[in-house]
């Protein structure tokens, strides 16, 4: 794991069940946020990568959930990037809710694409700089 940072985040009540336990499908807006903050963490700005016409969609997504998270829990995201990034970047993640019980890992692969020709591309400079310089 080369660059890891820590994103806290509050359960919504619209993210949770009728059980009160929050939708296995709104883990992926959490990663989402703790990428772009980690992102931010580093300098970069997703907005500026996109308007440079670098976009960065998920090509693959995995979860193991372990344990519950519920309203009003206090979640906190561990994003760490694999390894140096190429054509693609590797995240790994973990989820612990306030009392520090790991709920649930996580790993995302995106892919770095050209916003007008639709095609894989090397990852940026600027951002391989940034992480050889952390």
């Amino acid at each position: 794991m080369l660059i890891t940072s820590e994103t806290n985040l509050k359960v919504r009540y619209s993210e949770t069940d009728q059980m009160g336990v929050v939708h296995h499908g709104n883990y992926a807006q959490y990663l989402e946020l703790a990428r772009i903050d980690w992102l931010s963490r580093l300098g970069i700005s997703y907005k500026s990568m996109e308007q440079s016409g670098v976009i960065l969609p998920v090509f693959a997504l995995d979860f193991k959930f372990k344990k519950s998270a519920f309203f009003d829990d206090e979640l906190t995201v561990k994003t760490s990037l694999r390894k140096i990034p190429t054509v693609k970047i590797i995240f790994d993640y973990e989820i612990f809710n306030d009392s520090q019980e790991l709920l649930t890992t996580a790993s995302t692969i995106l892919a770095f694409v050209d916003q007008k020709t639709r095609k894989p591309i090397a990852c940026p400079t600027y951002l391989l700089e940034k992480i050889k310089n952390y």
